[in-house]
This record gives structure tokens, sequence and C-alpha cells, in this order.
């Protein structure tokens, strides 16, 4: 009786994190020299998720900002959302265009913990001071808006909130 409820209790700890897990999802970076040439087109800035597996953080980063962030039409008009995993060996085009992966592309642009978030523009320069770690969500959200309109105005692109 005692290792059934030991085992009940277990499962029930793991019950919070599982609606941090289902479905967090952000498009991998792939083709950034790709994406760099589509911000030039649209005015937009670039927003790099530099994640590894197993981090909590970098979930709960994606499901209470960044997810609802990349569906929310207004933001998608003004923002490239991408996933770098910096434990991964996925191929990757950097920005100008030369082959590399996840793992190097991180190592390359010196983030060593996640999550770090990395406001990019279209030259591949970052726009905004990265965010590195990830604080309560109301703070951590006011701080990705201000990286983007950072972001937004050192580019020149009319920076507002729609």
């Amino acid at each position: 009786m005692v290792r059934y409820l030991r085992a009940i209790s277990l499962i029930l700890s793991w019950l919070p994190l599982a609606p941090a897990t289902a479905g967090s999802s952000l498009p991998p970076a792939q083709d950034l020299a790709t994406d760099a040439r589509d911000m030039q087109a649209r005015g937009t800035v670039m927003l790099v998720l530099f994640s590894q597996a197993g981090c909590r953080w970098c979930e709960r980063a994606k499901n209470e900002v960044l997810l609802p962030l990349a569906n929310d039409p207004a933001s998608a008009r003004r923002i490239i959302l991408r996933e770098v995993a910096l434990d991964n060996d996925a191929p990757l085009n950097d920005f100008a265009g030369r082959r590399t992966t996840h793992r190097r592309f991180a190592v390359e642009e010196g983030v060593r913990l996640t999550p770090t978030l990395v406001v990019y523009g279209p030259d591949g320069k970052r726009l905004a001071e990265p965010i590195v770690g990830f604080r309560l969500a109301d703070f951590y959200a006011e701080y990705v808006h201000r990286a983007v309109e950072e972001g937004l105005v050192r580019l020149g692109s009319p920076s507002r909130r729609d």
C-alpha cells in the first residue's frame, strides 16, 4: 500500500509540468540567410531562442511567452521567431549563408546558458542585449517586448505594439 501511495504521489507531482511541455515548438533555425532576406524585405527583426533538451525554463519561456507571441498576428508582422538547440548538431545556414550546426552557431554566438533570447537584424547583428534566463512570466514578457522594440528602433522600423 505504501508503494502504491508513493507511486501515485510521484505521478501527481509531475502533472503540473504536463501543460508546460505539450505542443511547445518554435520553428527551428534552418537557413538564417534566407530568413534575413525576408526580414530585410519586411522590415522585421528575428528573435532567436537558444535552448537545450531538458531545460524546463526554456519550456516555460516558450509556453508562457514565445508561443503566444508566435500565434499573435500583430507580432508575426513584426518579428520572426526561431529556435537554436545548443546541444544539437542539426544543420544550419548562418546569416552569411555558411553551413554550420545549431551547436556551433551557439558557440560562435557565445551562448552558454539557456534559455537565452537574442534579437537579430537582417545583417545578423544583435540589436538588443540578450535576455539570459527566465524570470517571472509577466516580467519576462515585458523584457521580450522591450528587446523587440529596441531592435525595431535600431533597425529603423516602426516601433509599435499592435
